[in-house]
């Protein structure tokens, strides 16, 4: 799943990427919402919010927004650099150890605020901007722009132009399928895994950043291994 890049992979694993980590963006993204009422993947309502704000002339308030904006971006543009480095190497675990960093970074969240450490809401969602960029960076790139696992917007209009092409008759219908339900099933997960997120809030408080940490370390670590095992070649 985080092995195979651009067309070594095929629509089974691209399906399963976009299953497992589109479930956690989006209980990442509902639990920062319900705890700091921000939303961490929606950078298309921070912008709006952002412009909001400065029409108001509240400035600082808006400040905010810009932040989040900006770590997200900051998150996308690291995920690139440690890629580039790795695949410029050789390295064929890179993208696995990519989300392992994610999965490390939302542990310690998790265990910090399990802890009682105090974190202002504005460096939780700010964390959790950075992550999901992250994820969304390397997604994008392991995939050649298939997988996105955070861009919900994008994958809302992926869906409507593909039911236009299975409606529609030609050609284009077979080549169509494939590509709506790999986006219909990206949305149900962030959908789906929203719901999880909030719900196991409810039940098990901050440990659910614990959870998280621990479930991106399960998904990203048999890759990081299998990719030591076997190297790819330059």
């Amino acid at each position: 799943m985080l092995i195979h890049v651009g067309d070594e992979r095929n629509g089974k694993i691209d399906r399963y990427l976009a299953a497992a980590l589109s479930t956690i963006a989006g209980a990442l993204n509902a639990v920062g919402f319900l705890m700091a009422r921000s939303f961490t993947a929606n950078m298309t309502g921070n912008v709006s919010a952002f412009a909001d704000e400065v029409a108001q002339g509240s400035w600082r308030s808006s400040l905010s927004f810009l932040i989040l904006l900006a770590l997200f971006i900051g998150g996308a543009a690291l995920a690139a650099a440690f890629v580039t480095f790795g695949e410029q190497r050789g390295i064929r675990s890179i993208y696995a150890a990519a989300i392992a960093a994610e999965g490390v970074a939302v542990l310690a969240l998790g265990l910090l605020l399990s802890a009682s450490v105090g974190i202002s809401n504005m460096a939780l969602v700010g964390i959790l901007s950075l992550v999901m960029g992250l994820q969304n960076a390397v997604t994008s790139l392991i995939s050649r722009s298939r997988v996105r696992t955070t861009h919900v917007s994008g994958m809302a209009t992926d869906i409507g132009i593909g039911l236009a092409a299975v409606i529609m008759p030609g050609r284009s219908r077979d080549a169509a399928l494939p590509k709506l339900g790999l986006h219909v099933l990206t949305l149900s997960a962030f959908a789906l895994g929203g719901v999880a997120g909030a719900l196991l809030y409810g039940f098990i408080d901050t440990w659910f950043f614990t959870l998280a940490g621990c479930c991106l370390l399960a998904i990203a670590l048999p890759g990081v291994l299998r990719g030591c095992q076997f190297p790819r070649s330059r």
